[in-house]
C-alpha cells in the first residue's frame, strides 16, 4: 500500500461536515495545526472510542492551536446522528465519494463473499500551520491515540 510521508505538502481538500458546511484544509493554513484522522464508520466501537478520546481532549487541542477533523465515508446526516449521540466535539467530514481518502491513501479494497467493498485504514495526519505534513500515521490503534497525537502536536510547538 502506498503511503504519504512527512515533509511534503498535505493534499488539500474540501468536504462537507455534519451540518453540510464545506471545510477546506487550506482554510486553516497560517492559523491552525490540523489533526486529520480517518476512521472506518460512525458507531463502530473502535471509531467511537477514538472520537470520544479526541473530544475529551478538545480543550487541550484548542490550547495547542489545533483543530481536529474526523473523516469517514459516511454521509453528513449519519455524522450528525453520531456526533449528537456521543456529544462529540470534533468536526466530522464526509468523504462519500472517496476522493480525499484516495489522496491520503487510506482506502483499502476488501473482498467478502465475492463482493468487493472499500474500507478505511485507520490513519491520522498532522498538518502544521504552513500546510506541511508533519506526521503520517497509518494503522493506528484507537485506545490512547488522541493523547499520543496531542503529545506530537505539543512537540511541534516546543
Amino acid at each position: 500500500m502506498h503511503m504519504l510521508e512527512a515533509g511534503g505538502p498535505a493534499p488539500d481538500f474540501e468536504l462537507p461536515d455534519a451540518a453540510m458546511d464545506m471545510v477546506k484544509l487550506s482554510d486553516f493554513k497560517g492559523d491552525k495545526t490540523v489533526v486529520l484522522y480517518f476512521y472506518h464508520r460512525d458507531d463502530d466501537p473502535g471509531c467511537t472510542r477514538e472520537a470520544i478520546e479526541f473530544s475529551d481532549l478538545a480543550d487541550r487541542f484548542a490550547k495547542s492551536n489545533a483543530v481536529v477533523l474526523g473523516v469517514s465515508l459516511d454521509d453528513p446526516l449519519c455524522h450528525e446522528v453520531f456526533r449528537d449521540k456521543h456529544g462529540l466535539m470534533v468536526r466530522l467530514l464526509s468523504d462519500s465519494e472517496t476522493e480525499v481518502s484516495r489522496r491520503y491513501h487510506t482506502l483499502r479494497e476488501m473482498e467478502r463473499n465475492g463482493v468487493v467493498k472499500f474500507g478505511t485504514v485507520r490513519s491520522t495526519f498532522i498538518v502544521d500551520r504552513n500546510g506541511t505534513l508533519r506526521h503520517a500515521l497509518y494503522n493506528v490503534t484507537p485506545r490512547g491515540h488522541a493523547a499520543d497525537v496531542l503529545k506530537l502536536i505539543q512537540q511541534l510547538d516546543a
